[in-house]
């Protein structure tokens, strides 16, 4: 080993002991989670074959699309792997008696997990590095090629729509098309101390660019106390705080923004009291959530595993796959509810590390010492 980098070890205390399990940890995870990105690659193509196959889409973008396609995958499945990965090389350790010539030898059950959070910590740095600044860049990529090539999610028409544009002002569109960056039965309301003071109603309205809008056949009613004062024409250009990727929103636009992005958007949305950000919310929350989930992940796969068991690999990789499977679902499930408003985002978010925090301490307990 060259010498500056031992030096380098030795001062931050990692031991022989610790690069082994590390290199084992990590060499794992990205073998087997290699493995299974092919496998998701092999299976697209195949489903996507017939989209490749037009002669419009040229092999620059389909390449684009998976360069972006397979961090996305990688990023997703990181927990399930990191949790395999725990299981299957600890087990093996714990067959091969490794574990116990370890303890044998006077290192503790926490010494011996020292190196086990140190690979959770690097997988969790850049996990949180991806998910919050590249994931969200490539995602762009990957996003506009399925809805341009195989098939559009992007929602380009709703109705019924409301916001708050500025203190006071509340804007209504009956229907508004992304398509043509128009809306219909459009009204603006002013409020002055609760009162309404004037209301703007229109046939249509249409969005040019920064945040220039026209009004078409309006009716502006201003009230004065008992009085009321009326204004009719055919166009109107008018300022709106507002664009149309404000009023039309997509489940998957939370995935195209950066943490800091994201964050500002749901904090716009807030003061215009749109009431359909829950899923940016359980997105920007499950990014910093994620960090403590492979803190205990792993300790559960280490505690799971590090006893000898009769059955050996296979008991252990079948509950740990149970395990995780369920974790999973947790979070699909909280995040249902938490669009539906049953439950609160952050709680959403949180809620499978919160259920899976006690099942890794009662398992470290029993862990062998």
């Amino acid at each position: 080993m060259n010498r500056w980098a031992k030096q380098l070890y030795d001062a931050v205390g990692i031991k022989r002991i610790d690069r082994y399990i590390i290199g084992r940890f990590l060499g794992t995870f990205l073998f087997a989670l290699m493995l299974i990105l092919i496998i998701i690659v092999v299976i697209d193509i195949q489903e996507k074959m017939e989209e490749f196959l037009n002669p419009l889409l040229s092999f620059s973008e389909i390449v684009s699309y998976y360069i972006a396609f397979i961090p996305y995958y990688a990023l997703l499945l990181s927990p399930l792997f990191i949790f395999i990965t725990v299981v299957f090389f600890t087990s093996k350790l714990a067959a091969r008696s490794e574990i116990i010539a370890m303890q044998a030898a006077g290192l503790s059950f926490n010494r011996i997990l020292r190196p086990y959070m140190i690979s959770a910590g690097i997988i969790a740095l850049v996990s949180f590095m991806f998910s919050g600044w590249i994931i969200p860049r490539l995602n762009v990529v990957r996003i506009d090629f399925t809805n341009t090539w195989v098939r559009n999610k992007k929602v380009e028409v709703d109705q019924n729509i409301q916001a708050a544009v500025a203190p006071g002002e509340v804007v209504y569109f009956s229907t508004f098309d992304s398509r043509e960056n128009r809306g219909y039965n459009f009204s603006m309301q002013k409020f002055e101390n609760n009162t309404l003071v004037s209301q703007l109603t229109a046939r249509s309205i249409s969005y040019d660019s920064l945040y220039h809008w026209t009004v078409y056949d309006y009716h502006i009613r201003t009230f004065e106390g008992l009085k009321e004062h009326s204004e009719y024409g055919a166009s109107l250009d008018t300022m709106l705080i507002l664009t149309p990727s404000d009023l039309l929103i997509s489940r998957e636009d939370g995935e195209q923004l950066t943490n800091a992005e994201l964050s500002h958007y749901i904090s716009q949305q807030r003061k215009r009291g749109m009431g359909n950000i829950q899923t940016f919310e359980v997105e920007y929350h499950r990014r910093f959530a994620s960090i403590m989930a492979a803190f205990i992940l792993t300790l559960i796969g280490a505690s799971l595993s590090a006893r000898k068991v009769k059955g050996g690999l296979g008991i252990n990789m079948a509950i740990g796959l149970a395990l995780t499977f369920v974790y999973i679902l947790l979070f699909t499930i909280s995040s249902a509810y938490a669009v539906s408003g049953a439950l609160t985002p952050i709680v959403a978010a949180w809620l499978p590390n919160i259920i899976y925090a006690p099942i890794a301490f009662v398992l470290y307990l029993k862990a062998p010492r």
